[in-house]
């Protein structure tokens, strides 16, 4: 069955539509939607070049496909024949593309499309029984097929960017701390100049003052 769907703009990860009442039944929904929201993250990043892609986790798949800067992701039971479930997410882009199109790029706000919840939950019905008559045909329409869909796992998905995310963090802080090694460096520099040439300034000084003092007098 179909669980939960989301929908969210691939530039910058921000969501603009979602199941309203998904995942009622769900154990542990929030720890999926949270892996769901960390997939739209690392597809923000340019991490997955794939448009189409199946991704394991525990009990449930995610699906997704992208379109026009659109990723539209939905998590279904293991057992979900994966050729409904893309044809599904092919329902809901042409739907969303004709109703949104036009505001995607600008929407601002999160879940600025949450109102397509009403299209989503219809939608969603008419693919929850794999024995319908209706998705029957659609199982053996050779029009559409999903084989050359990768499979992934979503530890190894999600783990590229936690590793990707380790070394952007090492690389600021080294570069932080190549900084401060920089200045405590000039500063030494500035330290040993100074315990340098201190003497002869002195000195210098002295004898000039001597001079002026004797200029003075004379």
């Amino acid at each position: 069955m179909v669980k939960v769907t989301m929908i969210a703009r691939v530039t910058d990860g921000l969501p603009l539509a979602e199941g309203l009442d998904d995942g009622r039944d769900v154990p542990d929904i929030e720890y999926y939607k949270q892996q769901m929201k960390s997939l739209f993250k690392n597809l923000s990043k340019g991490q997955n070049d794939a448009s189409r892609m199946s991704i394991e986790s525990g009990p449930y798949v995610f699906h997704y496909i992208i379109e026009g800067h659109v990723c539209y992701l939905t998590m279904c039971d293991r057992a979900y024949p994966k050729k409904l479930a893309f044809q599904y997410l092919e329902d809901l882009k042409n739907e969303f593309e004709r109703v949104n199109g036009s505001q995607i790029e600008t929407a601002a706000r999160p879940y600025a499309f949450i109102k397509f919840d009403t299209f989503i939950q219809k939608t969603k019905k008419l693919y929850q029984d794999t024995r319908t008559q209706r998705n029957i045909a659609k199982l053996n329409d050779e029009l559409y097929e999903v084989h050359q869909i990768m499979t992934r796992n979503v530890q190894e998905v999600l783990g590229v960017g936690e590793k990707l995310d380790q070394v952007s963090q090492m690389s600021s802080r080294l570069t932080s701390e190549t900084r401060l090694i920089a200045d405590k460096a000039r500063d030494l520099n500035r330290q040993a100049l100074i315990r340098k040439w201190a003497p002869f300034a002195i000195v210098i000084g002295v004898v000039l003052l001597l001079f002026w003092v004797k200029t003075k007098i004379w």
